[in-house]
């Protein structure tokens, strides 16, 4: 029997009404809701279903995500689907860390909304830019960043794919960076709708301002492994605040990550939150392993005839 991968979605697959008919139906996601509602000082269900601003406002994305995700992975374990590994992207990790029993919901809950404010104050919306750069080398494109920093930061920021790779950075330089590509051959590249210019040098100061908000966490012991996203590597259980503190400013290596997973058995993958994302790039990474998407009722009932059957 092949191994089960819980895989949680990051920012940007954020969607107005999220989870609203689990919500409707599920005790536990309800109530998953309203412990995050009680923390966070403010209705989270409401500003899902109505507020589609605050909604794509960093501060605010990633509490619903996290809460989200974090509901539905309840639902799952009551219905035992349990992981055997977990991983999440970005922001996901901390609904990743939930899962594996290192993090408690409460606390990652008042986290996420401070990492979410640090990030944002950060990298102001406009402050900075993200463009996606579709089949070209990875090697190539390390290199077309090194020479475009001339004008400013820009990195790679999110390797999704082996043949999609996130660049993020200052305006001038990532303008610069895709002029460059663009001569180099480079057909596809298609700028993100996102906030900031996330995992880039550009979040430093979002980087030590969490440091010192983990100093303040205690942290659990792992009860299933977690492959982390800066080091595509089992997270050992000491580098758990120091690796959360690199993550805001490093690059996210998912693709490496899915290959960790691979290496060590895993044969299915459940995408768990918003959006199809994560599912899109498997596609990619592992044409042959089974992907299952759990954000609405459809995708529940699907995992719930597969899995259910198989137990």
């Amino acid at each position: 029997m092949g191994k089960t991968a819980f895989l949680f979605a990051g920012q940007g697959a954020q969607q107005l009404g999220m989870a609203s008919e689990l919500y409707a139906k599920y005790e536990v996601v309800k109530e998953t809701f309203d412990q995050a509602s009680e923390i966070l000082g403010y209705d989270l269900r409401q500003l899902i279903d109505e507020d589609e601003a605050k909604l794509n406002q960093t501060r605010y994305t990633q509490p619903a995500i996290l809460t989200t995700s974090v509901a539905i992975y309840r639902l799952l374990a009551e219905n035992g689907i349990q992981p055997d590994m977990v991983a999440g992207l970005s922001l996901g990790e901390y609904s990743a860390l939930v899962a594996a029993g290192a993090l408690d919901f409460e606390t990652a809950v008042a986290l996420i909304a401070k990492r979410g404010q640090f990030m944002e104050e950060a990298a102001p919306a406009g402050s900075g830019k993200m463009v996606a750069v579709m089949n070209t080398d990875p090697a190539l494109i390390e290199e077309i960043c090194q020479q475009a920093s001339s004008k400013g930061v820009v990195t790679p920021a999110n390797y999704n794919t082996p043949a999609q790779i996130v660049i993020g950075g200052e305006v001038e330089a990532v303008n610069y960076a895709v002029e460059l590509l663009k001569e180099a051959g480079c057909k596809r590249l298609i700028p993100l709708k996102v906030s900031g210019p996330f995992h880039t040098a550009l979040l430093e100061p979002a980087s030590q301002q969490l440091a010192a908000e983990l100093d303040k966490v205690e942290f659990a012991e792992f009860r299933i492994p977690l492959v982390g996203n800066t080091e595509a590597t089992v997270m050992p259980a000491d580098q758990i605040k120091s690796l959360l503190a690199r993550q805001v400013k490093e690059p996210v290596r998912f693709y490496d990550s899915i290959e960790t997973m691979l290496s060590a058995g895993v044969t299915e993958f459940v995408e768990i939150g918003p959006g199809k994302v994560l599912s899109g790039f498997l596609k990619k990474i592992a044409k042959e392993a089974v992907v299952y998407q759990v954000e609405d009722q459809a995708g529940l009932d699907l995992i719930l005839a597969e899995k259910g059957d198989r137990e």
